[in-house]
């Protein structure tokens, strides 16, 4: 219904951050609401939320889909990024905003019923995303009650539109048009004026008045003996509405009303039973089951609300269903625990497992819920469904557990894949205590898994162990979980292999732990769980690496890239962790010094999209181009690739052993960027005297490189002393954990400050050494990137090997590489600037946006940069992404650091 006095609220919606539209149920909202986005003409992204959307992890899936939608490109990065589970909402929605502050128009973000789903959880996330809005994207709360939001404060900027009970409610023109106009009753005025007075407005009550009016022909007594207040009104006019409805129409409504959502077949399923007979309305019948009742409701504007275009799935008016619901429990209460059965019973014939355990839970079926949870175990754990397991171990009550061991260890796993620790031990033990009972009181759907239990108990235990820093007993109880493990327990003997190769990773015992993964990666294939195979075949390859190994980690990631095509999903898209084989093949290219394959792999990798990469992959990527970049000594994209690496990244559970920091250093430290390099050496504590660990290796050598160039500064022998002292420790801890990558790259740093220290004999010692073991293996890089440093002592051990074409090649590159800068400034000289390799070149403005679109700015902080209107900053972005092939900001910036658009920028 037309409502033009509302139409300077919602005009002035347009032009703010957050308009919250907040007023009791049946004010109207929605409709409200719906009809402005229908009328304004802006994209729009509409999420409906119920109250199992206070989870953040649902909340937000649904806010990027809506977004992603609404705005192709916005949010498919974010949307993977947020379901990898280990990325703060944050960084989640910095993504989103930066793409949308360059998207040309104006998107409407709608969260209807938002009381529903907010609490704390989410509202961290609100409050980071309404302080950040961009100006295109407006935000529209529809609710019952004021969101947990900074309102006072929007409310002083002028950035808030806030419409409520007072502006919702139908004045006395509008109850008139309601009633005469739009439904046709013919209401005398002083009917008009005594509904409009008793209902004070309220939508809900006069569309529940309209229905009970319909073919009475004493609308004035009806309208005499309407009183009291909202919650006195509702309930004698659903009284009056279900009273005047066919038995088989009143029927249907209550017992559908145990339903979130209702499909006919659904509805025919609880309905199991019932006499459907033909409905007459108004002297037409109508032909019975759900079907045909839902298109009657849905025409008769009974409170019924469809959720799809193909109006397939529908929901009640919120507050309907509790009226309905409270009248089945006042009339049949003994018939709804059959009806919640039914419902149970369909769901779990057509696959929707949550929804069939929470019928069964509400019928008070606790031994249903608990057989479909537990037939449902190795799926969820499968599609990585933690957080469902997490919020049943809550749900299902303690009784139901107490003789269903496989039950209650799957509960146990969803608690700890949601590092949810602090009940872990107790029901640990209560699995122990069932274990210890006699056999025959146990329950299980499934004996093969009872006998797997023991084996489960004791591998959470190590994954205890672990999370409580104690390597030691997490790989003895991984052992003893690994031998309990029963025959065909493969997903078992995966986890405790795993396990046991984490703690001795971490601890640098590097060959223990390759042989471990290589259990679970062949386990993990076994069982069909791909995915998390190729990110352990993603670990082998790094520790082949770390072993010196470098055609073995080649073989590995080319069978993990086969792996992924078998097993490609329907339709044909690439698997998810091909792109992540791709990248680490560059890394391994850059080894090699094979920067043209490396580019190529990194290329191919980016152009799968986001889908093919596991969730660590966006930063992966970002390091190996950056690795690319310095290797074609161009610093700036290399730092801006490391810094956004550092922006994207998400953490697994593989020790951190090549921190991002670090590897920044050393780009500073090659650019003689030495004052930078020793400031990362401050913040992070990386000094030569440090007790060495395996986890600080890497920034250990990167202290080395740091000395090394100080000592080509200072000329200080005491620098070039400790430095060689570092490097010394360096390699008898690397030699000691059969390191050789470490000890190739050591030992050419230790060549280099020997021959520096003018001990040509030491020097050449070490580089042998270096080359004996880099030679067969094909290691370059760390030789090349030392190469003219080292001129003489390569020129003379090529000497003695006249047949080494790997040597041949070393001296090449001493004679072409620039020595390292002698100076801390100014840095090293950078390439020019090639032609763009684009048909349409980006003109110099677009290249400053196209900067500017890689940092953290959104689209009005770039404009302020540039100092242009923010119509220009999207005008420009639209051309780059039109030059570039892309659709959206990601995109953009990945495929530029292909191109080596970015640097250009930086140069001019």
């Amino acid at each position: 219904m037309p409502r033009p006095r509302l139409a300077g609220p919602l005009a002035r919606a347009s032009d703010a951050a957050l308009t919250v539209v907040s007023a009791p149920a049946g004010f109207g909202k929605t409709s409200l609401v719906a009809t402005w986005v229908a009328d304004s003409g802006h994209a729009s992204a509409w999420v409906s939320l119920d109250e199992r959307d206070r989870q953040p992890a649902a909340f937000w899936s649904y806010v990027l889909s809506a977004l992603e939608r609404a705005v192709a490109g916005s949010a498919a990065a974010a949307l993977t990024l947020w379901q990898s589970g280990r990325a703060p909402v944050e960084r989640v929605l910095g993504g989103v905003v930066n793409e949308l502050s360059v998207h040309d128009g104006d998107v409407v973000l709608v969260l209807d019923d938002y009381h529903l789903a907010d609490g704390p959880d989410v509202a961290a996330g609100m409050s980071f995303l309404v302080d950040h809005l961009p100006p295109q994207l407006h935000l529209v709360i529809s609710t019952r009650a004021d969101p947990g939001l900074p309102l006072p404060r929007l409310r002083a900027r002028g950035e808030l539109v806030e419409i409520r009970a007072a502006e919702l409610r139908f004045d006395l023109d509008e109850v008139a048009a309601y009633f005469n106009d739009l439904n046709g009753l013919g209401l005398p005025d002083e009917a008009v004026v005594a509904l409009e007075a008793r209902t004070e407005g309220w939508v809900a009550a006069l569309q529940l008045a309209a229905l009970s009016l319909r073919d009475r022909t004493d609308a004035s007594a009806f309208v005499a003996e309407f009183t009291g207040d909202d919650r006195y009104v509702v309930d004698y006019l659903v009284e009056e509405v279900l009273d005047r409805q066919p038995e088989p129409v009143r029927r249907f409504l209550l017992d559908t009303s145990i339903l979130r959502r209702l499909t006919a077949p659904l509805c025919d399923a609880v309905q199991d039973g019932t006499d459907r007979q033909p409905v007459e309305t108004n002297g037409t019948k109508r032909a019975g089951g759900s079907r045909a009742m839902l298109d009657l409701l849905d025409r008769r504007n009974l409170f019924l609300i469809p959720l799809d275009d193909n109006r397939r799935w529908y929901r009640y008016h919120h507050l309907f269903a509790d009226v309905l619901h409270a009248h089945l429990t006042l009339e049949r209460p003994e018939e709804i625990a059959e009806l919640h059965r039914r419902a149970s019973r369909w769901y779990a014939d057509n696959g929707d497992v949550e929804e069939a355990v929470r019928h069964a839970l509400s019928a008070g079926d606790t031994d249903t819920a608990a057989d479909l949870v537990e037939h449902a175990l190795p799926e969820l754990r499968r599609q990585r469904r933690e957080q469902l397991l997490r919020r049943w171990a809550d749900e299902i009550p303690g009784q139901a557990l107490r003789n269903r061991p496989v039950l209650a260890i799957g509960l146990v796993g969803g608690l700890m894949a949601s590092n949810d620790f602090d009940d872990v031990e107790r029901r640990l033990e209560q699995v122990e205590d069932m274990l210890a009972g006699p056999p025959s009181e146990l329950v299980t759907a499934d004996p093969a898994a009872l006998a797997r239990v023991p084996a489960e108990t004791e591998m959470y235990r190590a994954a205890l162990s672990l999370v409580r820093g104690d390597p030691v007993a997490t790989i003895a109880r991984a052992e003893r979980a690994a031998a309990a493990a029963p025959e065909g327990d493969d997903l078992t003997r995966a986890s405790t292999a795993a396990l046991r190769g984490l703690a001795s990773w971490a601890s640098g015992d590097i060959v223990a732990a390759h042989t471990a993964y290589l259990g679970a990666t062949a386990a993990l294939t076994r069982e069909g769980y791909i995915a998390d195979a190729l990110g352990s075949t993603l670990a082998i390859a790094d520790m082949e690496l770390a072993l010196g190994r470098l055609h073995d980690a080649d073989r590995t990631l080319q069978d993990g890239l086969k792996l992924a095509d078998r097993h490609r999903p329907d339709g044909g898209s690439p698997m998810r962790g091909t792109s992540d084989m791709l990248v680490a093949q560059a890394r391994a290219a850059w080894h090699r010094d094979d920067l043209a394959a490396a580019a190529d792999l990194l290329r191919r990798a980016d152009d799968l999209g986001e889908s093919a990469g596991l969730p660590q992959n966006p930063y992966r990527w970002r390091v190996a181009m950056a690795r690319l970049r310095a290797a074609q000594r161009d610093w700036a994209t290399a730092l801006e690739l490391l810094d956004e690496a550092e922006r994207v990244y998400v953490g697994d559970f593989s020790p951190p052993v090549h921190p991002i920091h670090a590897s920044r250093a050393r780009v500073l430290i090659a650019r003689g960027d030495l004052t930078g390099a020793l400031e990362w050496a401050r913040r992070y504590n990386v000094h030569d005297d440090d007790d060495l660990t395996y986890l600080r290796e890497y920034e250990h050598v990167t202290l080395a490189r740091l000395m090394l160039a100080q000592h080509r500064v200072t000329d200080s022998p005491v620098e070039l002393q400790n430095a060689t002292a570092l490097l010394d420790r360096l390699l008898a801890a690397a030699e000691a954990g059969n390191r050789a990558g470490t000890v190739i790259e050591v030992e050419v740093l230790r060549a280099a400050a020997h021959h520096t220290a003018g001990d040509n004999q030491a020097g050449r010692r070490a580089l042998e050494h270096a080359v004996d073991l880099a030679e067969p293996q094909g290691w370059t890089r760390f030789l090349i990137d030392a190469a003219p440093a080292l001129a003489d002592l390569v020129s003379g051990l090529a000497a003695q090997r006249p047949g080494s074409e790997y040597l041949h090649a070393l001296l090449t590159s001493s004679r072409e590489t620039p020595s390292p800068s002698n100076t801390a400034a100014p840095p090293a000289p950078e390439p020019a600037p090639t032609p763009q390799p684009l048909l349409d070149p980006l003109s110099d403005r677009e290249l400053d946006v196209l900067r500017l679109l890689g940092s953290d700015l959104d689209g009005p902080a770039i404009a302020r940069e540039m100092i242009v209107s923010l119509n220009t900053v999207r005008t420009h972005t639209k051309r780059i992404y039109t030059k570039l092939g892309v659709n959206n900001r990601r995109a953009a910036v990945s495929r530029a650091h292909q191109l080596g658009l970015l640097a250009r920028t930086r140069r001019r």
